[in-house]
């Protein structure tokens, strides 16, 4: 197989958007029917616009069933029982690359390790998800296992040969301990088929206990855009740290020379849990899929203009606003719990 690789920025053709169902046995069982209604509105906004692919832990039939009744047409879904630990199909779901030259270019679908977000949770089935797919015919596509921790959420490509992450993140002692800073990055080239590794050393939201994933954060829009988590209020603890990072992202160059086109989104008012620890609810976990963007929202007042700059950021897609709420009581939102399949260059005519 080629080895060069290109890991397509999220607004390339999709062939489908993966899925793990939350159990109600699992962390959402306090209120596993909020978030599953949550997931239900996830799930029929995907399927108007490409496949869906669901992973449950038990009754497969069942939930395929209620997902056709709730909206998702039964030719765009796919659904596959297999044991997980969380909903975070974003860090636990395969990077899928593209491998070879133009039209004749192969999907391959990359397994990195799993680890709970350096330790944090337990994660050992989702780390055997992807693997485990394998025997259930989910893919058509090779899939490559890696020895290396990554996690989707905490890295962003613009499709020009850049990726941006944190230092937190990819750095942190808990994930690849052995590996210098140079190392990661010779990995990231290798894998993704990019020139270069942006770093932020500042950004971050109360709660995240991703170690500071850029899905939260910042995130290409296209090549030249980047839409990122601001705060304008200067009381507010993410104040001095967004800031910072908004400094950071007015530095960086595109790979032409020229400042990127950067689009601040406001910050909504804290959402606590019932212990009163503040959730990271923001605006940058979007997803982008086929003709519209999937927006989080929180029933506050800065929802309407975030949706403003995001409609501002896409055009010609439409923008389709998700009351997230439920989902953040778990400290993650509409990004984290999604990851996009690209489309091969000979399917993407289809899509």
């Amino acid at each position: 197989m080629p080895s060069r690789a290109f890991l397509p920025p999220e607004w390339a053709p999709q062939s489908a958007v993966m899925l793990t169902w939350p159990r109600r046995d699992g962390d959402f069982a306090k209120s596993f029917e909020a978030v599953e209604r949550n997931f239900f509105a996830i799930a029929v906004a995907i399927a108007r616009f490409e496949n869906l692919h669901v992973n449950v832990a038990d009754d497969a039939p069942g939930l395929a069933a209620k997902l056709v009744g709730a909206g998702v047409p039964k030719s765009k879904l796919r659904v596959y029982q297999v044991p997980n630990d969380d909903v975070w199909a974003r860090d636990h779901g395969p990077i899928t690359v593209l491998r070879g030259d133009g039209d004749a270019a192969q999907v391959v679908h990359l397994d990195f390790v799993f680890n709970g977000w350096g330790g944090k949770f337990p994660a050992a089935r989702d780390n055997e998800l992807t693997q485990r797919l394998i025997t259930l015919g989910a893919w058509d596509a090779p899939v490559e296992s890696i020895d290396f921790v990554l996690e989707g959420g905490g890295i962003e490509v613009d499709g020009a040969g850049s990726l941006l992450t944190t230092e937190r993140c990819l750095l942190a002692p808990t994930r690849n301990p052995k590996l210098k800073r140079a190392e990661i990055e010779a990995m990231l080239m290798e894998k993704f088929g990019v020139q270069r590794v942006l770093w932020l050393k500042h950004g971050d939201l109360a709660g995240d206990d991703t170690d500071g994933h850029i899905d939260t954060i910042a995130r290409f829009c296209n090549a030249h855009t980047i839409a990122y988590q601001a705060c304008d209020d200067a009381r507010d603890p993410h104040f001095a740290d967004l800031a910072a990072m908004a400094e950071e992202l007015r530095a960086l160059r595109t790979p032409g020379g020229m400042p990127y086109d950067l689009v601040p989104l406001p910050l909504p008012q804290p959402i606590r849990d019932e212990d009163g620890k503040v959730l990271p609810a923001g605006y940058a976990n979007f997803l982008i899929i086929n003709g519209a963007v999937l927006a989080p929202v929180y029933g506050d007042v800065a929802d309407e203009p975030a949706i403003a700059q995001l409609r501002s950021c896409f055009p010609e897609r439409e923008v389709v606003p998700i009351d997230c709420r439920a989902l953040i009581h778990q400290y993650g939102s509409l990004h984290c719990v999604t990851m996009q399949i690209p489309a091969a260059p000979s399917e993407q005519a289809s899509v």
